[in-house]
């Protein structure tokens, strides 16, 4: 009854966010960590909603601190309404931008399924801020006039079979145990990190600059909070 209060609370706190629409072809990050995706076939953005909408529990910037419980304050929040100046962007970096989306997604879904396995609050929140994080990279992408891979699919679904078969595998580590489930988070903490370091080379465009750099500070604190629940 507890753990099912709690995650009720969270769901009201933020409603949901829609996961529905299409796939772009997307040869992005080819070779960065478990997250190296394979083209996609290109097809028209979309829109719908999906269950499982979480929260704002989102911290970034200054504000952003660890309490002794390892979780992620607060105080301070990305909104999705990026302010920085839109640029422009190579095909290879709408490509990566594409990449983004799917990490996202499967960060989400993953978080999600684990915190409804085990009655650990990090997985809440750190799904609810990867609700977040894909409403971000789904503002850019909808700047740039580029198709969301991530649109129309059903939690734990993806259209390029590289990421549904590492999000498969994560979970079904996860599924094993809940030291299990945490380093699996580690695991996706790091590529995320990664990938963001990578699709920052480069790139002149401020809008995403700015996204990714603060989306890469988020993953950095996620990565910490999952790495004190693993050590208790």
């Amino acid at each position: 009854m507890r753990k099912a209060t709690r995650r009720a609370a969270v769901l009201v706190a933020a409603g949901a966010l829609g996961l529905g629409g299409a796939a772009v072809a997307a040869p992005a990050l080819a070779g960065v960590g478990p997250f190296a995706y394979q083209p996609v076939a290109a097809a028209t953005p979309g829109s719908g909603r999906a269950g499982g909408g979480m929260g704002s529990g989102y911290g970034m910037g200054s504000g952003y601190g660890m309490g002794a419980s390892g979780m992620m304050g607060a105080s301070a929040c990305l909104d999705p309404a990026i302010n920085a100046a839109k640029g422009s962007l190579a095909e290879q970096q709408k490509a990566a931008l594409v990449a983004m989306a799917q990490e996202e997604k499967l960060a989400h879904d993953l978080y999600t399924a684990f915190a409804g396995k085990y009655d650990v609050v990090v997985f809440d929140r750190i799904a609810a801020s990867e609700t977040r994080h894909l409403a971000v990279v789904r503002t850019l992408l909808t700047r740039y006039g580029v198709a969301d891979p991530t649109a129309g699919k059903a939690a734990g679904q993806f259209g390029d079979p590289a990421v549904q078969a590492t999000y498969d595998k994560l979970l079904a580590q996860g599924q094993a145990s809940q030291a299990a489930a945490l380093q699996a988070g580690v695991t996706v903490e790091q590529t995320d990190i990664a990938d963001l370091t990578a699709a920052l080379d480069g790139l002149s465009a401020p809008d995403v600059t700015q996204a990714y750099t603060q989306l890469r500070m988020a993953s950095r604190h996620h990565l910490a909070a999952f790495q004190k629940w693993s050590n208790r």
